[in-house]
């Protein structure tokens, strides 16, 4: 997983504990941690990730 660029979350505490994403053409990757171990990524495509953010929103 390390080719991926990961970012952390900007709703972070201090410390690694939170989510991380990484954006890939098609997909993308969630992970609960800044090196995380690739059983643990979720990968989602773009429109099914729009539409979980713009639920949450609500």
């Amino acid at each position: 997983m390390s080719q991926h660029a990961w970012k952390k979350s900007s709703h972070c505490q201090e410390g690694e504990a939170c989510v991380h994403i990484s954006v890939t053409a098609e997909t993308i990757l969630l992970a609960d941690s800044a090196t995380p171990d690739p059983s643990s990524v979720v990968s989602t495509g773009r429109d099914a990730f729009a539409a979980l953010i713009h639920m949450l929103k609500r």
